[in-house]
């Protein structure tokens, strides 16, 4: 777009059913695009639920759950930089891991934020009795790079995948006419495959995490860290 924060379009409905998102989408041209679609998980079926969630530059998308929300949540809610607390809009637990994020630094350290958040959630929830606080798949941009995350605490994490370099797609299906119509440096970064093409999707390790932005992606592992 061409404000200083990125659009973001949220609805109740179901995807396959929301005529609003299919005029957007057939009319909207963007060099980053976060798509989520998701079940709740107990917290109420409304829009300041829904995702991506938004503070200023920065969108997140996350797909798993911190297990045991309900008995932590005041503890994690109250490590949210008192800056940013009234922005909060919503009760999931995906925005609030969002939030310890931000105040953890995911505006300077995208891989530490991260990282010092889900070590956080992971001291907060054995302190108080919870297994496995952490499950999680994690996308979250600026708008010019994409950070990704794959980790859950007893390390049995969602799936996630990142596709193959269009240039290698194109030789190995030439008869896919959309591979032609893809810029050279586009990337999907999905949950499950979105077309069954050999060699077109790969997946992201287990306990990784990655960044995809031109001419430069990395996965490398991921650990929690603990603030401490």
């Amino acid at each position: 777009g061409e404000g200083s924060e990125p659009a973001v379009y949220k609805s109740i409905e179901p995807a396959w059913n929301d005529s609003n998102l299919r005029e957007i989408a057939g009319q909207v041209r963007t060099g980053m695009l976060l798509a989520h679609v998701r079940a709740s998980t107990g917290t109420p079926v409304q829009r300041s639920n829904c995702h991506p969630f938004r503070h200023g530059r920065w969108l997140w998308v996350h797909n798993g759950a911190l297990r045991g929300f309900h008995e932590v949540r005041r503890d994690l809610v109250m490590a949210v930089d008192p800056a940013m607390f009234l922005d909060i809009e919503g009760s999931t637990d995906s925005e609030t891991l969002f939030f310890l994020a931000l105040t953890f630094g995911l505006a300077d350290d995208p891989f530490g934020a991260v990282a010092r958040a889900v070590g956080f959630v992971e001291d907060v929830g054995r302190a108080h009795g919870v297994d496995h606080p952490v499950q999680m798949t994690v996308a979250t941009t600026e708008g010019e790079s994409l950070w990704v995350f794959r980790y859950s605490s007893e390390r049995q994490s969602r799936s996630l995948f990142f596709s193959t370099e269009i240039a290698k797609l194109r030789t190995l299906h030439p008869e896919v006419e959309v591979l032609h119509e893809l810029g050279g440096e586009t990337r999907f970064v999905v949950s499950e495959p979105l077309r069954d093409l050999e060699g077109a999707w790969n997946e992201v390790p287990e306990s990784s995490a990655g960044v995809v932005r031109p001419g430069q992606d990395e996965i490398r592992p991921f650990e929690p860290i603990s603030p401490g």
